[in-house]
């Protein structure tokens, strides 16, 4: 599996709990639209995952 191309990841407000999906790579991790925090990663998201 190549690492160059953008990779789904879930991301998550450590003060209000709110998620979002973004791609990385990106320079750094989006804030909050809550609570304007430094949001953190919470899942990175594999193709091909099985539940």
């Amino acid at each position: 599996m190549s690492r160059g191309k953008k990779e789904p990841i879930e991301v998550i407000c450590p003060r209000c709990r709110y998620t979002e999906i973004v791609y990385l790579p990106i320079e750094d991790l989006p804030r909050c639209p809550q609570c304007n925090i430094q949001m953190s990663i919470s899942e990175l998201l594999d193709e091909g995952k099985s539940y």
